[in-house]
């Protein structure tokens, strides 16, 4: 038996276990639970910091990093100094995630806007 041949059965096997894993992991990104947090952007040249939260941490981080490179940041303060100091004077970092709930009516933007206040008050940002 040629089991090099398309109609072998261990090639039609081995092509449906990929097709179940690539759907598994489809099934898998979709259910992923984005890291939701709070981070900071702080100037390690003046102090001054900078304390948003998101609902996808990496995300609104890159966001960030990219709109701060390409001279096109909302926070026009932070836009200058990042000018004024380059990116070598910043560092990124979270400061809290928060974590899956089980309850599916759990108030994640709620519980996020109080984590940002809470940090926000910490860091006098």
């Amino acid at each position: 038996m040629d089991l090099s041949s398309p109609s072998s059965p261990a090639v039609v096997t081995d092509a449906a276990i990929g097709v179940r894993t690539r759907a598994e992991l489809k099934r898998q990104y979709k259910e992923a639970h984005p890291p939701m947090g709070v981070y900071a952007i702080r100037n390690l040249a003046t102090g001054q910091c900078y304390v948003q939260a998101s609902m996808n941490v990496e995300a609104a981080m890159n966001r960030d990093r990219f709109e701060l490179g390409f001279k096109g940041h909302r926070n026009l303060e932070l836009q200058r100094d990042w000018l004024a100091h380059g990116a070598d004077h910043f560092r990124f970092e979270v400061l809290d995630l928060l974590k899956k709930r089980v309850d599916p009516a759990f108030d994640y933007k709620s519980e996020l806007a109080s984590t940002l206040a809470l940090w926000r008050e910490e860091l006098q940002a």
